[in-house]
């Protein structure tokens, strides 16, 4: 049966249907808002999936090319490995699903959100969370607490929901939150340094419009009323678990305390090892629950030490960040570089200056876009001792590589001042805990190093938590146990003004308004520590971009001249780059930017642009030559593409007869612009350039035509007057003959 609901959401309707399409999936919800419709499908076997310790989810989000009318580009025109965008938003989905499903709960289920229609306006990222949520939560698959998710813009002061996306440039906070009715589970945002206190106010803007979404679900759980699927929770041997925690409790906290990492980990699996292998082999549902315990054990004997004791397990402080060191220019060839270790995460990270050759080019259902900042994110399995085959970036590097670069993002400097394209790779060489937060701070060392004249340092630092009932502990610079048994990952990156990037993962029901403030407050206290670390290894950017850059130069030509620079086929434009081994790139406004690491090449390219869109100034010499030759004078190219007629009576200071007899075609004569007459007729003098070489005074424009025997250094000819002019026989060509006296 056919359900449908809907609500006014940031004056669109925003509409739920279940029960007409995909009605053989678990759950599947047909999501509308605007002329947006994504489909969002749930199905979940119905036994478990044996012999594994984690919930096995799987979230795929796929944007259909003929959702917004397009086809899809290359040669099997048919859509291919999931986009960058894709994947963030099958992450954005996942992240908070996840944690409310049933302790427990080992079903497999995969949920697929399919973009149907695109209008280009209303984005399909945040509709299809609520849509994943609905086909879970009204379906028989025991998914008990539904969520919601919206965007909120902060434009003019003001904060919106679902900004279109026409309009998100325009705002200063880029912001993606989910949450349940009672308290938020996820955020994913990008801001121009806005306060922490703002941050807070826009999140609870967007919990009020979640719950709206959320009482959607309800109204559609109440009309279907599915019959939810029973878990069946594996429960421990409490005498079991007795026994062995008497045993190992206190190995177990002495190992958590060691220094090192690997120290650490190594005396853990011994400890793990050793209470399997005392259940016989034979004996295998025995030993799966013993390696149970241990996990149980361990976990329970984290967290009483934190919340309790009041002790991490490394020792610092619940707001103490982990010693920093940092190096930069550490590669000798790279155009900038850094070294960022934070405790045992370390970063090495680089900066590479090109052209717009290299811009990212963008196919997307919203259009084609231009990416001129990329920043890059691995994880060689070495950085955490383990030996694994390299393989491309997963969604784990190509998130984090998303968080590091929407967090540096906004302290870059535009197109104008740096007509760059720029791209970040951060490799992480150590990791426990928080490599993309280092990846952060090393991105902007690295650039710095680099010459890039960004507005301002930008660090990061993670968060984490740590909380029974009311009872909790708020952790600055977590540590990968501290993540791996802690209730929150909340990372946020900013300048000493604000916030530009922040990212919280829950993995209890959500936190509350009061913990979410003390945490942002908490985070500013350790990101003004680490900048000032920053700023003591590199204060400014460099002065000046590393040699081995290209060097850009940018002028600006006449629009109407740039099919000239070009050429017919772009031969005139490949000859400049052919002699000078430039790059060149010209934009539609008539901007060229010129890039060589030769500066002597590519001011030969400057010359021989700015000759081609060279303009005639009236009153200028010019040294022309001399292209064609016709009866009433002489047709001189004054610079590339651009002649002037140079009258006969222009020629010399005397009467020419035949000018043939004066000048030959390739030679190059001085001559001085008289008049540009439209479209673009330009008159030329040779005659005013001698008189001046002879510091005469010009001609006066009533004297009589010049005649061959008036010469500027003598020649003894006769003045004569207009009545003399008249006198000539008719057909004399106004100069054939020579009067002496």
């Amino acid at each position: 049966m056919k359900h449908r609901v809907s609500a006014d959401v940031g004056g669109l309707e925003f509409s739920i249907e279940m029960g007409r399409v995909a009605t053989q999936a678990d759950g599947a919800a047909y999501v509308s808002y605007g002329d947006t419709v994504v489909l969002a499908t749930a199905c979940a076997l119905k036994e478990p999936r044996e012999g594994i310790d984690f919930f096995p989810l799987t979230v795929d989000y796929r944007e259909n090319t003929y959702a917004a009318g397009k086809i899809p580009g290359g040669f099997f025109k048919r859509e291919g490995r999931p986009t960058e965008k894709e994947i963030l938003t099958s992450r954005l989905i996942d992240r908070p699903l996840r944690p409310l499903f049933p302790e427990g709960y080992r079903s497999e289920v995969q949920v697929i959100a399919l973009v149907l229609s695109a209008d280009k306006e209303n984005d399909p990222d945040v509709m299809s969370i609520t849509g994943a949520s609905t086909a879970l939560y009204c379906s028989p698959i025991p998914f008990f607490k539904p969520i919601a998710g919206v965007r909120v813009g902060l434009m003019d002061g003001q904060f919106v929901i679902n900004p279109p996306i026409s309009k998100l440039k325009e705002s200063s906070l880029n912001l993606i939150v989910a949450g349940t009715e009672d308290a938020i589970v996820m955020v994913e945002a990008g801001a121009q340094q806005i306060p922490e206190s703002a941050m807070i106010e826009a999140l609870d803007f967007g919990h009020a419009v979640i719950r709206q979404l959320i009482g959607l679900q309800h109204q559609l759980y109440e009309l279907i009323q599915p019959q939810k699927r029973e878990v069946v929770k594996e429960v421990l041997d409490p005498a079991e678990v007795e026994r062995i925690a008497q045993t190992y409790s206190g190995r177990i906290s002495e190992a958590l305390h060691l220094p090192g990492k690997l120290n650490s980990y190594h005396r853990l699996d011994e400890i793990e090892a050793e209470i399997v292998d005392a259940v016989p082999e034979e004996e295998g549902p025995r030993r799966e629950q013993a390696r149970a315990i241990y996990q149980h054990l361990m976990e329970g004997i984290f967290r009483r030490e934190i919340l309790t004791d009041r002790v991490r397990p490394d020792g610092r402080r619940f707001d103490e960040v982990r010693p920093i060191i940092i190096d930069v220019s550490l590669l000798p060839r790279t155009h900038g570089s850094a070294l960022f270790t934070r405790g045992e995460t370390q970063a090495l990270v680089t900066a590479t200056l090109g052209t717009a050759d290299d811009e990212q080019r963008m196919d997307t259902l919203e259009g084609e876009s231009f990416k001129r900042f990329m920043l890059h994110y691995n994880f060689p399995p070495f950085s955490v001792g383990e030996v694994k085959p390299l393989r491309g970036p997963g969604r784990r590097e190509i998130g984090h590589g998303a968080l590091a670069e929407r967090s540096i993002l906004p302290v870059m400097p535009g197109e104008e001042a740096f007509p760059y394209t720029v791209r970040v790779v951060s490799d992480i060489l150590e990791s426990n805990g928080s490599s993309s937060m280092a990846t952060i701070c090393g991105g902007i060392l690295a650039l710095m190093d680099a010459g890039v004249p960004i507005s301002s340092p930008v660090a990061g630092v993670a968060m984490g938590m740590v909380k029974e009932g009311d009872n909790y502990a708020i952790l600055t610079d977590i540590a990968g146990a501290e993540d791996y048994y802690g209730d929150m990952d909340f990372k946020v990156a900013g300048t000493e003004k604000g916030i530009t990037g922040l990212q919280m993962d829950i993995k209890i029901g959500g936190i509350d308004r009061r913990i979410l403030t003390e945490a942002l407050d908490q985070a500013k206290a350790g990101r003004l520590h680490i900048l000032d670390c920053m700023v003591k290894a590199l204060g400014a950017p460099r002065a000046e971009i590393s040699a081995y850059a290209p060097r850009i130069i940018t002028i600006t030509i006449p629009k109407d001249k740039i099919g000239g620079v070009i050429g017919t086929g772009g031969k005139v434009i490949r000859g400049i780059i052919e002699q000078t081994g430039v790059k060149i790139d010209i934009e539609d406004d008539g901007k060229v930017n010129i890039a060589s690491t030769d500066s002597d090449s590519a001011q030969k390219a400057i010359r021989m642009i700015e000759d081609l869109v060279m303009e005639a100034e009236i009153g200028k010499t010019y040294l022309g030559t001399i292209t064609r030759l016709v009866d009433f004078g002489a047709f001189v190219e004054i610079f590339p593409g651009t002649e002037g007629l140079l009258h006969i009576s222009e020629v010399a200071d005397y009467r020419v007869q035949d000018i043939n007899d004066e000048l030959k075609i390739g030679e190059q004569i001085l001559v001085k612009v008289l008049s540009i007459e439209p479209p673009n007729k330009i008159r030329l003098s040779r005659k005013a350039v001698l008189r001046e070489a002879a510091g005469l005074p010009p001609a006066e424009p009533s004297a009589r035509p010049p005649r061959r025997g008036d010469r500027p250094h003598g020649g003894g000819g006769r003045d004569r007057g207009p009545r003399d002019r008249e006198r000539r026989p008719a057909g004399s060509g106004g100069g054939g003959r020579r009067f002496n006296r």
